[in-house]
């Protein structure tokens, strides 16, 4: 059997045994989807990925991201933990290397600490009713932010965005089965409290489609918010503009993600963020899914 070595690392945090945990498998370039599908299921976690030789001219790896139930063309964390692990390893340069993944060849930034990704093309969708989707997280048009109309973004993966009071993303409790009623073809649905002042949002993601109750931490998540604020009017619309991203503590996870967004005539035209990566355990699988 082919060794197929793996690392867990946790990412958006400095801390072990904080932010969005990540298996990486080496390998696994003889393994099919449905393998890939299974390993993920098995472990478990958000998201699992599989780093690959690249396909395209001047990519310096492809990943394939899974979640315990389907794969992504594009997530954060694992972007991130990926690239960091991969250039402590030494297969990668520290400094600017390319990923080649479902939403195309993203630009990654790798440190000692951990790394930065620029998501996929933003893209604004339609408006929603925020109303239904606080009902299904257990919240009422009360806790709605009403200055912000809730709605889809996008920046290699879509997600349904609930702005909402401050004190109301505590609160949440999502409804697994109304919420894939309502974002059935999106990732998830975020909810998040703004503050404009402190250039800092209080965010907190649910997809159950994806087998993924409550995720600790969601870089795509974050890069789709920053899409959706420049749209919104909350930050400019003009030139780059940041925020830090606070999410996880509700599950004993607390996780910080920084997201810088550059806009021009009132749109997002890119968005990355950026998090820290600690190692967290090492080992070998011992069975292939099929063998």
């Amino acid at each position: 059997m082919i060794q197929l070595r793996y690392d867990v690392v946790d990412v958006f945090t400095d801390t072990p045994f904080s932010g969005n945990p990540l298996a990486v498998v080496h390998g696994a370039v003889d393994l099919d989807t449905a393998q890939m599908q299974a390993i993920a299921a098995e472990f478990g976690l958000s998201e699992t990925a599989f780093p690959l030789p690249p396909t395209e001219p001047g990519a310096d790896y492809r990943l394939r991201i899974f979640t315990p139930a389907r794969e992504l063309p594009f997530a954060g964390h694992p972007s991130v933990g990926t690239a960091w692990v991969l250039a402590r390893a030494g297969l990668i340069d520290t400094g600017e290397v390319v990923q080649e993944c479902g939403a195309g060849l993203l630009p990654v930034r790798v440190d000692d600490h951990g790394a930065q990704v620029t998501g996929g093309a933003p893209v604004v969708g339609p408006t929603l009713d925020g109303a239904a989707l606080a009902a299904a997280v257990g919240l009422g048009p009360e806790d709605v932010d009403g200055e912000v109309p809730a709605g889809v973004a996008a920046a290699g993966v879509p997600f349904a965005v609930l702005p909402v009071r401050a004190d109301a993303v505590a609160r949440a409790t999502p409804d697994a089965a109304a919420l894939r009623a309502l974002v059935a073809d999106l990732v998830g649905l975020v909810v998040v409290a703004y503050d404009r002042a402190g250039w800092r949002a209080h965010m907190r993601m649910f997809a159950p489609e994806a087998g993924v109750d409550e995720d600790p931490a969601t870089g795509s998540a974050a890069v789709a918010l920053a899409v959706f604020l420049v749209d919104r009017g909350v930050l400019p619309g003009e030139g780059q503009s940041g925020f830090i991203v606070d999410q996880g503590a509700e599950i004993g996870r607390p996780s910080q993600l920084g997201v810088l967004v550059r806009a021009d005539g009132g749109a997002a035209q890119e968005a990355s963020v950026y998090g820290g990566v600690v190692a967290v355990a090492r080992g070998e699988l011992l069975a292939r899914p099929g063998d």
